[in-house]
């Protein structure tokens, strides 16, 4: 057994909406039967009951037939009714009024558009993503033709300004600008509604809509049915393209959607027009306006400044900027898909936006000055030990600058020498090396090295008086062995 509401829902969808009967079991979730029955009753009668007979039982098709004709209160009714000889309590009256009530529809004007005049915007959301290591929320931007129902989706990330006008543009690019455009009271649309007068639009908005030449027209406030075809259409893809579609990465949604677009949406038989939306766009399309030489640029401007590891962040991510701008105040250019950043009017660096968290984004040229400057430091250090090892050591510098390629490479040996040979031994290198007229780190190495393996000069020759060694006699050699060789050297004569 249904309740009135119930029963007005399914007169309602049936009357109004042209539902099947599937249709409304499947929209109101109960079975075929029970909607099949009550489209056959004329009117709302409730199931009679085993309970005991209650007191307002004999009054019950009365209340029915006076709120049918109007609106009555439960404080009226029960006046009625006591006019009717009706002995009971106002409780019973008042929860049975309650039960029976029809469900109040307000009535709307049914809106019709001529081509190119109008389109509707809004953004619709759909669980989760994966973007990379991460997930963000899914989102959706649909545009649609009020004349011809053509749609165009875009999948985002993120429901920001520059990706409120980029969708737009993309949009435009596709079917071309109408003439106004119905928003919902978005903050990217609408800043604010002030009673009895006009809506206070978004100036970058407002920009532009008259950098393309289209006029904004908000929908006034719980008046959603005004953007009906854009509302119809966000469900539409909800149920029609996203209902069972394996999203196991962003980076193919799109893609998809445009193909879902040309092969199925824009191609099917609209249910209010009875025609393809791609044959009605066909005539609207020559009323649509053209778009403009220069793309309007649709970058979110923020100011940012850089921190010691000049670094800026933008949505749990890091970018980095040349490593001078450090601790700088610095301008940021949002677009969807890059960064562009500023310091005055110079641009600094450029990156591709990540839509990942906790990314570091360095671009390797940035920390280049840094390095050098520090590289230089150093130099400067080593060249300042050097000087203090010699009182010459300035003046080998400038020969050795005169003669050699790279002299730093050679201070650098030569600071180097002095921390394992000792400052002394070095500076009386220094001072051999330009007797020598040698100017290289080679050279003071070699005379270092020849230093240290000089052998102590020798002491004076002892001749042995060993009587038993002076008198050692040697005898005669045997010169027959010489001869023996010689014969057989010249073939047996001599």
């Amino acid at each position: 057994m249904i309740d009135y509401e119930t029963f007005m829902q399914i007169k309602t969808c049936h009357d109004e909406k042209r539902l099947n009967c599937p249709q409304i079991a499947k929209k109101l979730g109960i079975d075929e039967r029970t909607v099949q029955k009550w489209l056959n009753q004329n009117r709302y009668t409730p199931r009679q009951s085993s309970r005991k007979n209650s007191k307002l039982d004999p009054f019950k098709a009365y209340i029915v037939q006076l709120l049918e004709t109007h609106p009555y209160s439960a404080t009226q009714i029960f006046q009625r009714l006591r006019e009717e000889n009706f002995d009971g309590g106002f409780t019973i009256v008042k929860e049975y009024v309650r039960k029976i009530r029809p469900r109040r529809v307000e009535p709307f004007l049914k809106l019709s558009f001529a081509p190119g005049e109008c389109a509707q915007v809004d953004w619709g959301s759909y669980g989760s993503v994966n973007v990379g290591g991460t997930r963000r929320k899914l989102s959706f931007f649909v545009m649609v033709l009020c004349y011809s129902r053509m749609m165009y989706v875009e999948f985002t990330l993120l429901q920001t300004m520059e990706h409120f006008l980029g969708c737009h543009q993309n949009a435009f690019n596709r079917l071309g600008v109408p003439s106004k455009i119905m928003i919902d009271n978005l903050k990217t649309g609408v800043l604010k509604r002030i009673m009895g007068q006009e809506p206070i639009l978004n100036p970058k908005y407002l920009d532009f809509a008259n950098h393309y030449g289209f006029r904004i027209a908000p929908c006034a406030v719980r008046k959603g049915n005004e953007k009906g075809r854009v509302e119809n259409g966000v469900g539409y893809v909800k149920k029609n393209f996203l209902a069972g579609f394996e999203i196991p990465d962003f980076g193919i949604v799109n893609p998809s959607a445009i193909g879902w677009l040309d092969t199925v949406c824009n191609v099917r038989i609209h249910g209010e027009t009875g025609k393809k939306p791609v044959d009605m766009f066909a005539e609207e399309k020559n009323s649509l306006s053209q778009l403009p030489t220069l793309p309007y640029d649709i970058a979110t401007i923020s100011p940012v400044r850089a921190c010691k590891q000049f670094r800026i962040a933008l949505d749990a991510n890091h970018y980095s900027v040349p490593a001078e701008y450090a601790g700088q105040k610095l301008s940021l250019k949002t677009y969807p898909d890059r960064l562009c950043i500023y310091h005055q009017e110079k641009l600094i660096a450029r990156h591709v936006r990540s839509y990942e968290r906790r990314k570091d984004i360095e671009d390797p040229d940035h920390p280049k000055e840094l390095i050098r400057q520090r590289k230089k430091g150093k130099d400067q250090k080593i060249f300042m030990r050097f000087l203090q090892i010699s009182p010459k050591a300035l003046e080998y510098y400038q020969i050795m600058e005169q003669r050699r390629v790279n002299p730093n490479h050679h201070i650098i040996k030569i600071v180097a020498l002095s921390e394992t040979y000792g400052t002394e031994p070095v500076a009386r290198a220094i001072e051999d090396a330009f007797v020598l007229q040698a100017f290289s780190s080679d050279y003071i190495a070699n005379i270092l090295e020849q230093r240290k393996r000089t052998l102590p000069e020798p002491a004076a020759l002892i001749l042995t008086r060993r009587q038993d060694l002076l008198e050692i006699e040697i005898e005669q050699p045997d010169m027959a062995i010489y001869n023996k060789a010689l014969e057989k050297h010249h073939g047996g004569s001599i």
